[in-house]
């Protein structure tokens, strides 16, 4: 059975899916806002996300930024925003699908099945754990000899895709039109700049680096 999990904060909508999903061969459970949504993505083998927009505590397209930091599950958007840019805030966030509140019983369970069919077999973790230094891939930290390190937003960029390519080489060009845009695909100083930056924080002798290696010409590759 799929465990959905509801992000919505009006509790009659969020019991009354969670009765129905049941009904209907799905395991569910709800949180009404985007912090507990984000720790319970995290902490449970969540197959799938329902998430409204309008939290109390951020916005839930935070919430999918948040989630993709680490997880590819599907993420459902259910909304009460109509308007297109909305919806391709979200769908550009990472949302697979996006449906507008009022919605039909059926058509949810429709998307759901769809989602279920279209996700991967995910073998994910929220932290990634090496020899010097543990990654938080959900928290957006790093710990190193129990203390957190520090990065800037650019810097922890480019290391969750790293990561979450662990062991594949990333092109020096998907890392710059991923972190900085298209614009930039051809400035390949940022990424030397920023790359030693990361093995002064993160490795034990940033002159030999045993985790963040550098694929001469063709980009960098990060190994646990």
């Amino acid at each position: 059975m799929s465990l959905v999990l509801i992000v919505e904060d009006e509790a009659q909508i969020a019991r009354a899916m969670q009765i129905n999903l049941h009904a209907h061969g799905y395991r569910a459970i709800s949180v009404g806002n985007g912090a507990d949504a984000l720790k319970a993505a995290a902490q449970q083998p969540v197959d799938i996300v329902v998430l409204d927009l309008g939290l109390p505590d951020m916005d839930g397209v935070d919430v999918i930024k948040g989630i993709r930091g680490w997880s590819t599950m599907p993420i459902i958007v259910l909304s009460a925003r109509h308007g297109s840019e909305d919806k391709v805030e979200a769908l550009d966030a990472g949302a697979d699908d996006y449906m507008t509140k009022p919605f039909g019983l059926d058509e949810l369970l429709a998307r759901l099945r769809a989602a279920s069919r279209r996700a991967a077999p995910r073998h994910e973790a929220p932290t990634l754990e090496t020899a010097d230094f543990l990654v938080d891939l959900a928290g957006k930290r790093i710990t190193k000899d129990g203390a957190e390190v520090r990065l800037t937003p650019t810097e922890w960029n480019i290391l969750e895709l790293l990561v979450r390519n662990a062991g594949r080489l990333v092109s020096q060009q998907q890392l710059l039109t991923q972190v900085w845009g298209q614009a930039y695909a051809k400035e390949t100083q940022y990424l030397r700049v920023y790359i030693a930056q990361l093995r002064r924080k993160l490795e034990r002798d940033p002159a030999q680096p045993r985790h963040l290696h550098t694929e001469a010409g063709m980009g960098y590759r990060f190994d646990p």
